[in-house]
């Protein structure tokens, strides 16, 4: 007789809206796809520090920290345990950050569909612009040179 423990594989876990998230790769997918957020810090639920910024690298090494300043936000998944979101309403989710009694809240202030179309937006409109202040200078230049 052939006795092999019988292992259940288990599926993937499965996060709609809201739950709670421990695998720093999932953590990290999420929180690169968000630009300029609005963020609360809070140590025993007491805000300390709260304002706007742009996260500008997330990271996961356990020798730097996370900081946060001159409104740019650098984040090490290393500094929390879990990230917990919790959906406010159906256009707006909030982003927690949890290490024990320490909470860094990220509330997205711009979607990642509206910084993609903003992006095509304003980059067909600046290259547009740019082109033609390139070529209005080109021809001043040219304007001098005649005379």
């Amino acid at each position: 007789m052939n006795h092999q423990p019988n292992y259940c594989q288990l599926p993937a876990p499965c996060v709609i809206e809201s739950g709670i998230l421990v695998n720093k790769e999932d953590i990290k997918r999420l929180i690169n796809d968000l630009t300029q957020v609005r963020y609360i810090h809070s140590l025993d639920g007491v805000v300390q520090n709260q304002g706007q910024g742009w996260i500008l690298e997330v990271f996961n090494d356990k020798n730097q920290a996370t900081v946060v300043i001159n409104n740019s936000l650098y984040i090490n998944l290393q500094s929390f345990d879990y990230l917990q979101l919790t959906q406010i309403s159906p256009q707006e989710s909030h982003f927690d950050l949890v290490q024990d009694n320490r909470k860094l809240t990220l509330i997205p202030l711009v979607t990642p569909c509206q910084d993609q179309q903003t992006s095509k937006n304003l980059g067909f409109d600046n290259l547009e612009e740019m082109l033609g202040e390139v070529l209005s200078a080109k021809w001043d230049v040219q304007l001098d040179e005649d005379f």
